[in-house]
């Protein structure tokens, strides 16, 4: 794949996310990197429209629900349910 290609990074302001935005293996890269205000990955309408409006040519997907011990331990369905829809 060529890395001067239009590329959707999926969770671009998290924690990982962010570590490959600044990676300089995607310098010369147009990286598509919505907020979860602007896209919401849970929701499969709004995706397949982002896909089709903006024709990303890869995907790096490093967006999850995420928490704290407290809140996986008290809320492992809510987290697998939502990430499994992220994926």
């Amino acid at each position: 794949m060529d890395l001067r290609a239009r590329l959707f990074l999926a969770g671009a302001s998290g924690l990982v996310g962010s570590a490959f935005a600044r990676s300089p293996a995607l310098r010369g890269a147009t990286v598509l990197g919505p907020t979860h205000a602007e896209l919401d990955l849970e929701d499969q309408a709004a995706v397949r429209a982002f896909f089709a409006r903006e024709r990303p040519e890869g995907v790096i997907l490093a967006a999850a629900k995420v928490g704290g011990i407290v809140a996986n331990d008290t809320f492992p369905a809510d987290f697998i349910r939502s990430n499994l829809a992220i994926q």
